[in-house]
């Protein structure tokens, strides 16, 4: 599979999974993306650590009821399904 086009590797930068991607996310542009809202106000998810249901409506966001860290990427910012989570217990640097 070839890269993206974005200098990455293909299933790396903004196609990685889990972790990596939240990472790359938060870190993006020197980390200004990881505030920047989402286009229509957000997306409705599903942590995928507790289930507690929530709007993550910039490209970087915690669960409010256990803190856990999702991320979705600016290419694949328009569908929940491209919602990523870091893993239990992942906090990101300030």
């Amino acid at each position: 599979m070839s890269g993206c086009g974005c200098g990455h590797p293909a299933g790396m930068g903004p196609f990685a999974e889990g972790k990596a991607l939240v990472e790359f996310v938060a870190q993006a542009h020197g980390g200004t993306l990881r505030d920047e809202p989402l286009p229509n106000g957000g997306l409705q998810a599903a942590c995928q650590g507790c289930g507690a249901g929530f709007v993550l409506e910039t490209f970087v966001g915690s669960c409010p009821e256990c803190g856990g860290v999702h991320a979705v990427s600016p290419p694949r910012c328009h569908d929940a399904a491209n919602i990523q989570f870091a893993g239990a217990g992942f906090r990101l640097a300030e």
